[in-house]
């Protein structure tokens, strides 16, 4: 049987509040990203695009708002639906900033998923959309429903015909994602599963879930050979990390960030990983980071995160926006980061990667459709 060719492209976009103020802006700012990796697409094979976590999520401010900072943006679209999200509190028992994700999907998740499918299938490639804020859905007499009190963090797969290949919760939530912060609803690691693809034997694990070995393990028991790993790291990239493992020692986020895609594929645990990152500083929030493909250790040229030796297992690596001792670097983050007032502020690398890959032919059934994915299939006008 004839191995898998493939080739894998990682975006790493910035954002900002008007990219997402009103849907043909959102429509602009995503199939910008696809427009910049066309000339990086291959002609003669199949293609994975994997874009960044949570580029859905801004959708909520759709219409604008006029708070400066993310917290205050969540009050006031409270306060704007508020006999909506009242009515969602009352009968869903849920917090205010869950409730008014709920209202507002009614047109966000359409029009993400509408702009995703149609990026997939004009530009022919597998899509691996990021992620947004998702209710979980049903079929109901042939009407789409939502079930109550259910809000994921989710990405979305595409393949190149516009087809609905699968969806992924992710499963651990950082502090600012659980309750207090956006309110999701944790992924079940027993839900996780592998899509096979020409591209691929697809496992997503979502920014956090990367560096969990539950997650890792259940996608490697299950065959997967290409990990997804869509990311929004949200502060400074030099800065220390925001979840230590051992709190007495503050490692920088690059040092850290070696322990997911880079150690799943050198360690031999999934063949290949594909991590894209975004940049950009939105309202009083920071993200930053550097977009990476990786494979085992004796492939690529020797290089690394900022702060980190060089090393192998980089198929592509998207620089870092400056160089220097690890004090330079740790201030070139500060200065760009929200709310420094520095004339640095808000500027960041952006790029796309691509790499070609290779796996041997595929011998993974499909997972059957959950309800959830059949739902969002008749959403789209998709059989089931």
């Amino acid at each position: 049987m004839t191995r898998r060719q493939f080739r894998a492209v990682a975006v790493q976009p910035q954002w900002s509040v008007s990219d997402f103020a009103t849907p043909a802006a959102f429509q602009r700012w995503l199939g910008g990203q696809l427009r910049q990796a066309e000339p990086k697409l291959a002609r003669d094979k199949p293609n994975l695009v994997v874009l960044t976590e949570l580029n859905g999520l801004p959708l909520l401010l759709l219409g604008g708002v006029r708070a400066q900072t993310f917290a205050g943006a969540a009050r006031e679209l409270v306060l704007r639906h508020w006999p909506a999200v009242l009515h969602i509190m009352l009968t869903e028992r849920v917090s205010p900033i869950r409730a008014v994700q709920f209202h507002l999907s009614r047109v966000t998740v359409p029009l993400y998923l509408t702009v995703c499918r149609d990026l997939a299938l004009s530009y022919g490639v597998y899509l691996c959309c990021g992620s947004l804020p998702m209710p979980r859905y049903f079929l109901s007499g042939g009407e789409v429903r939502r079930v109550p009190g259910v809000l994921t963090n989710q990405t979305v797969i595409f393949g190149p015909d516009g087809r609905l290949v699968g969806c992924t919760d992710k499963v651990h939530l950082t502090p600012p994602e659980e309750a207090g912060g956006l309110d999701f609803s944790a992924g079940r690691l027993d839900e996780l599963r592998v899509f096979p693809t020409p591209v691929g034997d697809l496992g997503v694990a979502i920014s956090l879930d990367a560096f969990r070995a539950d997650v890792i393990g259940a996608l490697r028991e299950q065959g997967c050979t290409v990990l997804l790993q869509p990311d929004a790291n949200g502060s400074a990239w030099t800065a220390d990390e925001g979840l230590p493992p051992d709190p007495a020692h503050l490692r920088p986020q690059p040092v850290a960030w070696l322990e997911s895609s880079w150690q799943v594929t050198t360690s031999g645990q999934i063949r290949y990983a594909v991590n894209p990152m975004v940049v950009g500083n939105l309202l009083d929030l920071t993200f930053d980071g550097q977009s990476a493909i990786t494979g085992r250790l004796d492939e690529g040229t020797p290089q690394s995160y900022a702060m980190t030796e060089p090393r192998g297992g980089f198929l592509e690596l998207l620089p870092w926006l400056a160089e220097g001792s690890d004090d330079a670097l740790r201030e070139a983050g500060r200065v760009r980061a929200a709310g420094s007032g520095h004339p640095l502020q808000n500027e960041y690398r952006t790029g796309v990667l691509a790499a070609d890959l290779e796996l041997s032919p595929a011998h993974l059934p499909p997972p059957p459709p959950t309800p959830h994915e059949q739902a969002l299939r008749a959403w789209l006008g998709q059989t089931t």
